[in-house]
């Protein structure tokens, strides 16, 4: 069985300080997340509800 994550970034993410931009991955539960510029640093983890919520909030703002 692959285990391996499929890590996302953001298409707004360019060359030069664009590519300074996190990246997720989908899991079973939950959504993984790290820095695009140190993959093999910390990666952090949150329940899928929980990110979904988070990033929906971050969409009303203005």
């Amino acid at each position: 069985m692959d285990t391996r994550d499929r890590w996302r970034k953001s298409s707004y993410s360019g060359a030069g300080d664009g590519n300074s931009c996190v990246e997720t991955a989908n899991r079973l539960t939950r959504i993984a997340i790290r820095d695009s510029k140190a993959p093999a640093r910390v990666t952090l983890t949150f329940p899928a509800e929980a990110f979904t919520a988070f990033i929906d909030r971050l969409a009303k703002q203005p």
